[in-house]
């Protein structure tokens, strides 16, 4: 199914099922039709793939910062290793750039605390929640691969379109 058209050009294809990745890894589950979720699924393993195997990769770096007074203070600060970096790259030129939203009830201040440092909220979530959670699991059964679920809801009324939930499990 990865190579299935869709019915759309392939620019409007690639945008849409990009869109639909970045939906499923964003919310964790979206319904759509059969034919793109097959194709969705292919994708978001593929990505998710490249998050899982370079996930681990960071380096310490000493970095010299001047405080509220203006003395140098020398702290350690963790960046990226050439390998995150590349698969960060590879998955923020795929997926659209998605930001957080304020919760119900939420005071400005308690949001803007909350989301203080992080600029790609949707890259954050891939390479600390999701990869370290496959990876365990990858390691745990010996398995890699197999990130998501397709459920059958059956055909839709009016055009009679198959319907299905694909999920991250």
């Amino acid at each position: 199914m990865a190579n299935d058209k869709l019915g759309r050009p392939t620019k409007e294809r690639r945008a849409m099922l990009r869109g639909l990745v970045t939906d499923l890894l964003w919310y964790g589950k979206i319904e759509t039709t059969l034919a793109k979720a097959k194709s969705v699924r292919s994708e978001a393993e593929k990505l998710l793939t490249v998050a899982i195997k370079s996930y681990k990769d960071t380096c310490t770096v000493k970095k010299e910062i001047k405080d509220a007074k203006g003395v140098k203070v020398t702290t350690d600060v963790v960046n990226d290793g050439p390998k995150k970096l590349a698969a960060r790259r590879k998955i923020m030129a795929y997926v659209y750039d998605k930001q957080e939203q304020r919760a119900d009830k939420e005071s400005k201040p308690a949001f803007v605390a909350r989301t203080e440092g992080i600029n790609h909220p949707l890259l954050e979530k891939i390479f600390n929640v999701y990869a370290p959670k496959y990876s365990e699991r990858a390691e745990k059964m010996g398995q890699g691969g197999g990130y998501t679920r397709i459920i059958k809801l059956g055909k839709r009324k009016g055009d009679a379109a198959e319907m299905a939930i694909i999920e991250l499990i």
